[in-house]
């Protein structure tokens, strides 16, 4: 059975991890497996938007395994397999960088279906995405601080831009978890249907995303982005320029154009 599933169709990827047995922790072979799906999908010029999710009905994503990954990491162990040498010649934390999505921007959305709790890992993975839908109940935590570790893929730096500062606070020196529809509360993620739904609304967003001028969207994402660590002034300053590059494109002058003749635009990313 692979432990990673993609499939490609109608500009969406969809990314499930594939370890429910496991709570589809993040293992050597699976950290190795996402950070080659990442290349493939940022190599596809048709893939305009990613859906992220993983199998079973009760935990998107557990984080990375106790009892495989973080022992290798720390030196607790010796690599037994190919796919333990992969992860130490890609450099260990380094590798799980890009796995998780802490060290790469794919530069297009990327949608994050949680179909159940997303721990230290798994809501690392969830706060890199762009929207978030999440199971009814799913527990939300980064738990590391009670192993002696800490947020090492963008949970400690990112969790604050995302969530009240005293939430942050809370979740991040406490190892508490917070419940799906806290996190709604809060404004960290966009839905919170049944488990049974996850995907289905996941990939609705997706769609709607995968209609719009590509170009457009990675320039509307590029900008809300990097304007978090902006002046006010600098991200209009880039929304400008950004806005101006867009002016002169094939697909600036189809989306009027269509709109006009009342019919649907037909975007070719130029």
């Amino acid at each position: 059975m692979a432990v990673l599933e993609i499939e490609i169709a109608d500009h969406i990827a969809v990314v499930r991890l594939n370890r429910p047995e496991s709570r589809n922790a993040l293992n050597p072979e699976l950290v190795v497996r996402l950070a080659q799906a990442w290349d493939i999908i940022q190599a596809d010029a048709q893939v305009r938007v990613v859906v992220l999710t993983g199998a079973g009905n009760s935990t998107f994503c557990a984080g990375f395994d106790l009892v495989t990954f973080i022992p290798l990491i720390t030196g607790a162990r010796e690599p037994a397999d190919a796919w333990d040498r992969a992860v130490q010649e890609g450099g260990g934390l380094m590798l799980a960088g890009k796995a998780t999505l802490r060290d790469l921007d794919l530069a297009r959305p990327v949608v994050v279906a949680a179909n159940g709790h997303a721990i230290a890992g798994g809501m690392e993975m969830l706060l890199a995405g762009d929207m978030r839908v999440v199971a009814t109940g799913a527990r939300l935590g980064l738990s590391e601080v009670r192993l002696g570790l800490m947020p090492a893929m963008g949970g400690t730096a990112r969790l604050a831009c995302h969530m009240p500062p005293a939430v942050a606070a809370e979740m991040l020196l406490t190892g508490n978890p917070i419940t799906a529809e806290r996190a709604l509360e809060a404004g960290l993620v966009n839905r919170v249907v049944p488990t049974a739904q996850v995907q289905a609304v996941a990939m609705e967003y997706a769609r709607t995303i995968a209609a719009n001028a590509p170009l457009a969207v990675r320039a509307a994402r590029d900008v809300m982005r990097r304007s978090r660590h902006l002046s006010e002034r600098e991200a209009l300053d880039l929304e400008r320029v950004r806005a101006q590059e867009l002016a002169g494109t094939e697909d600036a002058i189809e989306g009027p154009r269509a709109f006009i003749e009342k019919r649907p635009p037909v975007f070719k990313g130029r």
